[in-house]
């Protein structure tokens, strides 16, 4: 499993791309596809809608179970990936690249992100 380096990462096997304009991509890495299994079904949040870092946001159902999506940074959804709504297989096929989930712009970041190696030996605890 290899978690790009410039990402940071939550907890919650969310990972968070540099903002550009204040605007950062959202997605579940590959650790999180992995363990979900082939993911069948998104429900990501309402462009407009308000995210708050740590809490679930949307769910990703897949055939193993339906797994709650949390976001890692608080602020306004201005993107979800229609991609992904109508072909949910891409979080398991591309979740770092085609599979992003939602774009935010942020309004504050929580300071406890990981960093692409903090994260790998978190997952691989």
């Amino acid at each position: 499993m290899s978690n790009p380096q410039q990402l940071r990462y939550s907890k919650e096997h969310e990972w968070l791309s540099a903002t550009e304009d204040g605007v950062a991509t959202v997605g579940i890495t590959e650790f999180a596809a992995n363990a979900l299994g082939d993911v069948v079904y998104a429900d990501l949040p309402d462009v407009g809608a308000t995210v708050t870092a740590g809490e679930t946001c949307g769910e990703l159902e897949s055939t193993k179970s339906v797994s709650d999506l949390y976001s890692p940074v608080s602020g306004e959804v201005v993107e979800a990936n229609q991609d992904v709504v109508d072909d949910p297989s891409l979080v398991n096929s591309a979740p770092f690249t085609g599979g992003w989930l939602f774009k935010v712009r942020v309004a504050e970041e929580p300071g406890d992100l990981l960093s692409a190696d903090e994260y790998t030996e978190f997952a691989g605890s």
